[in-house]
């Protein structure tokens, strides 16, 4: 989530960029620049291992589930950036893929419903996948936009 936050916001926090030739084998990269332990990183040129993971010196992780990341052995050309993430902003991805979680039947609803005193009805939304306009859909942005505006830039 941590990724499509920093997307959704135009911010990666980039601290350093390290561009240059990388291989990943076996699930290590070489040469590996020097990031701290529990860092995240933005793998970026790659056609088979792009996004954001956590370093630590057994090897990196997936930022949404912590396991050791899936990388693909390939060569490529491209940048390893060291990122400078906010603890508040990892703290609000965390909050936010809770959410998404706890709200997910109602995020892919096309009906907003509701029922009282016996009586009950259905609006269509707009939520599901090809379900029209984005008004009155649901979803973590209109939730959580307002939080996430201050670290928000205009492009990347």
């Amino acid at each position: 989530m941590l990724q499509e936050v920093m997307e959704y916001i135009h911010n990666y926090f980039i601290y350093r960029p390290n561009p240059g030739t990388y291989k990943i084998e076996g699930g290590v990269i070489s040469p590996l620049p020097a990031f701290l332990e529990g860092q995240r990183i933005w793998i970026v040129g790659s056609v088979l291992n792009d996004g954001v993971y956590t370093f630590h010196a057994d090897g990196l992780r997936d930022d949404d589930d912590n396991n050791a990341a899936g990388l693909q052995d390939e060569t490529f050309a491209g940048t390893i950036c060291a990122l400078a993430v906010p603890p508040a902003v990892i703290a609000l991805s965390e909050e936010i893929s809770q959410w998404v979680d706890d709200n997910s039947d109602a995020i892919s609803s096309p009906f907003a419903s509701e029922s009282f005193n016996g009586y009950s009805y259905s609006l269509k939304t707009g939520n599901a996948a090809g379900g029209g306009d984005s008004a009155g859909q649901i979803g973590w942005q209109n939730i959580f936009g307002k939080r996430l505006e201050r670290w928000r830039k205009l492009c990347l």
